[in-house]
């Protein structure tokens, strides 16, 4: 235990508060908000930085407030910042891009935008991935590997709330549970594909090829069980609109769109969608989500390609779009990517950390950061979403 109250100062990319001890070394608080007194303690202590937990608060920050959710008191770790305003998660959010940018991307002022847009913070998610214990839906509890039983959820939409608490999941470790808004549709992927015992409303689809539909952007997706897509088709408009100003007027007639990790080809379709005169190449690893964007861009002068972004051969594009896993580019698939000679590279981002690692592999290679747009797309976590505009310089 410190002997000293600490002050917090600053949010990390992660989350965690940012104080100094008395010796002026850095320290993590995780569970305390940026410009209150603290007592914590220490979990892991270094020469140049010190992690701590929270033990009490002093002095509150006014964005602290109660938890909507009863399950947080009981241990869910599902939603860490649900004890934080929304408008300060998003403030918070913003902040976290800015200065990641400004200390890992070596960029001093980042033209990061000042608004912040958001989904709903209650009933937004219609993809819940939950672990099973004794049959029933479960959460991990913050930063643990143990399990807490959830009676319910407030960020889950009402038709995957119903099967959280009436569903057992029998034999399965973990399960997916997926709806659809415009459909109804709702499927249960269970983890092994040969769990047995699950018994879930009759309505419901189980097994690891069922999928649903869901209409985002004007037009219809398939979405299998084990595809990626967004936290719930408010999430994937807002992500779609973001990225579709980002883009601006980069494609031009006649040209060639890249959507590298298309994943179903939401981003690549909701572009090309309104035209006839634009060809995609969508380049996605996961087989399930290729033979999705398959069906979803059938209709589109379009091309899936089964392979790795970092082993893909590069063809002449007017315009890349990336929406790459949480660990972000990386200098192989920046290689590739900046392989296609785009004047315009819009990058999706999860994590502000990868986002300004990114940053700089790009301007290594030629493209400048026009602008970021930062998104809320999963209220009451800490996770970030940003939209990279990226021009070719030389």
């Amino acid at each position: 235990m410190l002997d000293e109250d600490i002050t917090t100062t600053g949010v990390a990319v992660g989350g965690d508060a940012i104080a100094r001890d008395s010796s002026g070394r850095v320290v993590f608080v995780s569970g305390a908000l940026p410009g209150e007194t603290v007592r914590v303690e220490v979990t892991e202590s270094r020469r140049d930085f010190a992690r701590a937990r929270l033990v009490s608060v002093v002095s509150p920050s006014p964005d602290r407030v109660a938890p909507p959710c009863v399950e947080v008191a009981r241990g869910c770790g599902g939603c860490p910042w649900q004890g934080v305003l929304p408008a300060a998660q998003r403030r918070l959010k913003r902040q976290m891009v800015v200065e990641a940018l400004q200390r890992i991307g070596r960029i001093p002022e980042p033209p990061v935008a000042d608004v912040v847009r958001s989904v709903d913070d209650r009933a937004y998610r219609t993809t819940v991935r939950v672990a099973v214990e004794d049959g029933r839906a479960a959460y991990r509890m913050h930063h643990s590997h143990s399990l807490v039983a959830v009676a319910g959820c407030v960020v889950a939409h009402p038709l995957v709330e119903e099967v959280l608490q009436v569903g057992r999941f029998g034999t399965a470790s973990e399960a997916v549970v997926r709806a659809s808004v415009a459909t109804g549709e709702r499927i249960v992927v269970p983890r092994p594909d040969e769990a047995t015992g699950i018994e879930v409303p009759p309505d419901v689809v189980v097994g690891r090829r069922a999928s649903v539909t869901e209409v985002v952007a004007g037009r219809r997706w398939r979405v299998s069980g084990t595809s990626f897509f967004q936290s719930g088709p408010q999430a994937a408009s807002l992500l779609v609109d973001a990225v579709r100003a980002a883009v601006g007027d980069a494609l031009v007639d006649g040209g060639v769109l890249v959507d590298a990790y298309a994943g179903v080809g939401l981003l690549g379709g909701s572009l090309a969608g309104r035209r006839d005169d634009v060809r995609v190449v969508a380049v996605e690893s996961s087989g399930p989500a290729v033979r999705d964007a398959k069906a979803n861009l059938a209709d589109l002068d379009a091309s899936v390609v089964r392979s790795d972004v970092n082993r893909w051969m590069p063809v002449p594009a007017e315009l890349v779009v990336a929406d790459p896993a949480r660990a972000g580019l990386g200098r192989r698939a920046v290689r590739a990517l900046a392989g296609t000679g785009a004047p315009v590279l819009v990058l999706v981002a999860c994590d502000a950390a990868a986002l300004a690692r990114d940053a700089g592999l790009l301007a290594e290679a030629g493209y400048a950061l026009a602008g970021v747009e930062v998104l809320d797309l999963f209220p009451h976590t800490v996770h970030v979403e940003a939209v990279a505009r990226f021009e070719r310089v030389h």
